[in-house]
């Protein structure tokens, strides 16, 4: 895989030499291009960045600049052999980054990353891209941070770890919170290694069993406790069919019941968090 980033802050991306990413790097599985927007500035300031139309607060990164890089980027790679780009634009405003869509840009042979800085990118820039390659407005969270150079560390880690390749482990990342085509969506639960006893504390009994049906079902349970307690929404949407007979009891015991079927308000048949019982 092929990924560029322009940035006005190419040094914020010096964790692309480090890790898995680092090591999908030395061994040639990811290929990566820190560009430096300034470059494609022609005035004595290397000015990237203007006041907004119809006023208001904060700056907004021109047309000229991004025009220019892009076209560089999009050419020397072509030059290359590189082939079916993608533009990744982070923004606050754009779709949630989830481990489906990891999966996706994975598969993907060659991502464009356009971080930006102060009040975005002047939206002809996305447009005019969007009309040449596929465009993905991703957003990493429900918050706003300085730039957009973050989102591309966790995007690419994210993308990374998903190569044929980059994981020690192949299997590793199937058993991954998020991961698609589990039964449910479910926060991975807790882990354990040596030593048995730290600090007085232990680790649970079914771990060291041997019995791999039981310590599976630890696990799965585990999940659901982690999953109802961090992120209920991800129970609420879920599938009822998701869950088997012992998910559905372990599910009630937590406060948890399905929902009737055709209930005004709720998908049908949802499980949803019974209120707490009122003590008369």
């Amino acid at each position: 895989m092929r990924l560029d980033v322009v940035t006005i802050f190419p040094e914020y991306l010096e964790p692309l030499n480090v890790s898995l990413v680092g090591k999908a790097r030395t061994t040639g599985l990811l290929d990566v291009h820190v560009h430096d927007l300034r470059d494609w500035t022609y005035d004595r300031h290397n000015t990237v960045d203007d006041t907004p139309y119809g006023g208001g607060p904060g700056m907004v990164m021109k047309t000229g600049p991004w025009g220019d890089a892009l076209d560089t980027v999009l050419a020397d790679g072509y030059d290359t052999g590189a082939h079916a780009p993608a533009l990744i634009v982070p923004t606050p405003s754009g779709m949630p980054f989830t481990q489906e869509l990891a999966v996706e840009l994975s598969e993907r042979p060659w991502l464009i990353f356009t971080p930006a800085r102060y009040e975005g990118i002047d939206r002809r820039v996305t447009e005019e891209y969007a009309t040449r390659v596929p465009v993905y407005e991703v957003s990493i969270g429900d918050y706003v941070l300085a730039g957009g150079e973050a989102a591309v560390l966790v995007v690419t880690e994210a993308v990374a770890r998903l190569l044929p390749g980059v994981l020690g482990n192949a299997d590793s990342h199937r058993d991954d919170s998020f991961a698609p085509g589990d039964m449910a969506d479910l926060l991975e639960g807790p882990v354990y290694t040596k030593p048995p006893l730290w600090r007085g504390r232990d680790i649970p009994e079914v771990l060291l069993s041997g019995h791999h049906g039981k310590i599976a079902r630890w696990r799965r349970d585990e999940a659901l406790k982690r999953t109802a307690r961090n992120r209920p929404d991800l129970i609420e949407r879920t599938d009822p069919k998701s869950f088997d007979k012992k998910d559905r009891e372990t599910l009630s015991i937590l406060g948890w019941a399905p929902g009737p079927e055709g209930s005004e308000g709720r998908p049908s048949g949802r499980f949803w968090r019974r209120p707490p019982a009122v003590e008369e």
